[in-house]
């Protein structure tokens, strides 16, 4: 059994618990969803990584810190994906209901007051960029959200520079890193996608930061195949391993600011640095 494994929090038995955590101890959430990811990867993909990822992190501080991986929430908040075989999403009001419940959960059941969110589906990213701030007033937590495609060092496009934002290079090389046992590139169709025309309506209505847009992975205007981004094919485990190996590094400074360590610590209830 690995560090990442020894630290599951569903691993332990009720009395362990309170041998195991204490006040240091940070809580791992990975939060991911269930939606189409192309013909190539599987609709659990973002938790998939989500998961294996707060894994791999808590192998990687394991001796420095003290972090357990509770179970993930499968579910998130995919309408863009809405129109595909398969994919299943919640609403507003339910996801961040289900998100504070359990983190009340956690605080009541565990001595931990430390929260990291690993999100693996950027669908989720808005809301919980503002539910840390409810999360950490209503629970007296400290509390971040990190989504490790976003702490990778480097980022990888396709010759005719269409960004990188759903089932392309970077999150097919994540999962050929991660689980390439969930990975079938055979399932790809035959032909050169994608359209280097989709680069300009890609950064108007994903990145586009003048407007906000209800954009859908089924528009020919910014996806392929339900992919958006470069060619799936050109995805390497090797690519993914850098992608992996610079979040994990990235991670230490959230960390740091997440739960300061020193031979007094007086942050418990304020936030952590920003």
């Amino acid at each position: 059994m690995d560090d990442g494994q020894k630290q599951s929090y569903g691993r332990l038995t009720a009395p362990r618990v309170t041998a195991e955590l204490n006040s240091q101890s940070i809580l791992c959430l990975p939060v991911g969803s269930l939606e189409q990811h192309g013909p190539h990867l599987p609709l659990n993909t973002d938790t998939v990584i989500a998961e294996r990822f707060a894994a791999r992190l808590a192998a990687h501080v394991a001796g420095r810190r003290d972090l357990w991986v509770v179970p993930p929430i499968p579910y998130g908040l995919s309408p863009e994906h809405a129109w595909a075989p398969g994919s299943v999403t919640l609403n507003i009001p339910l996801y961040t209901t289900l998100i504070e419940t359990l983190v009340g959960e956690y605080v009541r059941a565990t001595p931990s007051r430390a929260v990291l969110i690993v999100n693996g589906h950027g669908g989720n990213k808005g809301v919980l960029e503002a539910l840390v701030h409810q999360l950490q007033r209503t629970h007296g937590v400290a509390t971040c959200v990190i989504n490790p495609g976003s702490l990778a060092a480097s980022r990888v496009q396709s010759d005719d520079e269409v960004p990188e934002v759903h089932a392309g290079i970077s999150e097919t090389s994540l999962m050929l890193a991660l689980a390439p046992d969930h990975v079938q590139l055979d399932l790809l169709p035959t032909g050169s996608f994608p359209n280097p025309g989709q680069r300009k309506e890609i950064q108007r209505l994903v990145f586009g930061r003048s407007g906000t847009w209800p954009w859908s992975s089924d528009n020919p205007a910014i996806a392929t195949h339900g992919v958006i981004g470069g060619d799936p094919r050109r995805a390497t485990a090797a690519h993914g391993h850098t992608l992996v190996a610079a979040a994990l590094n990235a991670c230490g400074d959230v960390l740091d600011r997440l739960t300061p360590q020193g031979p007094t610590d007086e942050r418990r209830n304020h936030a952590p640095h920003p």
